[in-house]
């Protein structure tokens, strides 16, 4: 759901009424876990039942409350559940009864029953970030007007609003999605089908603001538009929108992750010559990537199967650059040579630190090639092994890494020549477990 469907449902919570009065015990706790997820006491998506979080409570039960008003968080912290956003941890044991619950009688209920709370992970997304959460702190007030809305979403110095970016991510998810399934689509139509939603933006503009969306996915380790180089300079307020989205939309995560993985059973690339696929430039060093994600983008992947599709993708591109290095060869008129080019990773198995033998024209140097494959765009981060990492520093004048990007829709390869870790930033993915 987007931020104003949130405000819609914080407009219409579903409060008791008492002698023509409305309760404000939901209002209170919403605005408890909203004041404490400001402060950074509240950081991932738990929210206790504990002394802090009634404390807050109490402190905003005071400002709301009527006479006959009595201070019980329990209440709220049990019944918010039935506005579809809040849900409950049970406590291992305890679902049966749990279910036959119709209210909470004393803090004691919450304790016996309930380990803690948990909103959509979309709306948690949502209030870390102060524009969404004075827009939802209002909402819970008072109805807000579509101009009121807007004034109140209009970030300083004439940013993108918070609309504006919802509108953009929710457009450049469709060509992604188009992209990864090799479907035709225009970018020049979808920045003027997206215009008359936004504040008097220029093509030029949104086509940036994707490019600044690319970047955002590329952080994320999620496959991104090839089309729209990724550009680092970006609102923060943007990626709260890409991850606010992304959390409401964890289906699209999945599906995008293993239409990325996923490769021809006979990609058929045999017509494709060195020229028409070799790029010259490799990417430029990037600012550093973060590898913090929050922990709903890998709830729903099967690993199992995505690393069956990596392998799959990988193999295909071993034998796509195999082909290429002999077709090298032959065009360099050394077919002798070509005829030596060994798929070593298939004939001699994984770990060697490279995947193919060739050569130089020369014939008088070896070149051991190692590849790595993604459907995606040629900024996508790779893995690298420990043992290719050292074999690459090892056997630098002879090492080169093959990049290849795109290799479904419209196959391209970039080369990095020796060490590895003079073209990239290496940072750590896993240790090693002894005893």
């Amino acid at each position: 759901m987007s931020l104003l469907d949130y405000e819609k449902r914080f407009l219409t919570l579903r409060l008791n009424r008492r002698g023509g009065k409305k309760s404000p015990h939901k209002v209170a706790m919403l605005q408890a876990v909203m004041d404490l997820i400001e402060s950074g006491q509240i950081t991932n998506n738990r929210i206790y039942f504990d002394e802090n979080l009634k404390r807050h409570f109490t402190e905003r039960f005071q400002a709301l409350k009527s006479h006959s008003d009595h201070n019980n968080p329990h209440l709220p912290f049990f019944h918010l559940h039935s506005e579809g956003f809040w849900h409950h941890k049970v406590r291992p044991g305890q679902q049966e009864i749990y279910q036959q619950l119709t209210t909470a009688t004393s803090p004691g209920v919450i304790n016996a029953h309930i380990d803690y709370a948990f909103l959509d992970d979309e709306l948690f997304e949502l209030l870390g970030n102060r524009i969404a959460r004075e827009l939802l702190k209002s909402a819970l007030l008072t109805s807000l007007d579509e101009k009121a809305i807007r004034d109140l979403l209009q970030p300083e110095r004439g940013g993108w609003d918070w609309l504006e970016c919802e509108f953009l991510v929710n457009d450049y998810v469709t060509m992604l999605e188009k992209h990864l399934v090799g479907a035709a689509y225009s970018k020049a139509a979808h920045r003027r089908a997206l215009q008359p939603r936004l504040n008097s933006r220029s093509e030029g503009s949104i086509e940036y603001k994707h490019q600044n969306v690319s970047a955002v996915f590329l952080e994320l380790g999620l496959p991104y538009i090839p089309g729209y180089k990724p550009a680092f300079n970006y609102q923060q307020q943007l990626k709260q929108v890409v991850l606010s989205y992304l959390a409401g939309h964890q289906k699209v995560v999945d599906d995008v992750n293993l239409v990325a993985d996923k490769v021809a059973e006979e990609p058929d690339h045999s017509d494709r010559a060195w020229d028409s696929v070799f790029d010259p430039e490799p990417p430029e060093r990037i600012p550093h990537v973060a590898e913090n994600r929050p922990s709903y983008l890998a709830k729903r992947i099967d690993f199992s199967e995505r690393e069956r599709r990596n392998r799959q993708l990988g193999e295909r591109a071993e034998e796509f650059v195999l082909r290429l290095e002999k077709q090298r060869l032959t065009a360099q008129g050394r077919p002798d040579l070509a005829a030596d080019v060994e798929w070593s990773s298939k004939e001699r198995g994984d770990g060697l630190g490279f995947d193919i033998r060739s050569f130089d024209s020369t014939g008088d140097q070896e070149r051991f090639l190692e590849v790595k494959a993604t459907n995606s765009g040629k900024y996508l981060p790779f893995f690298i092994s420990e043992n290719e990492r050292a074999f690459s520093n090892d056997y630098s004048d002879a090492f080169r890494l093959y990049r290849v990007y795109e290799f479904t829709t419209a196959p391209r390869f970039f080369i990095l020549p020796g060490a590895i870790e003079q073209h990239v930033h290496l940072l750590p993915q896993n240790y090693r477990a002894r005893f």
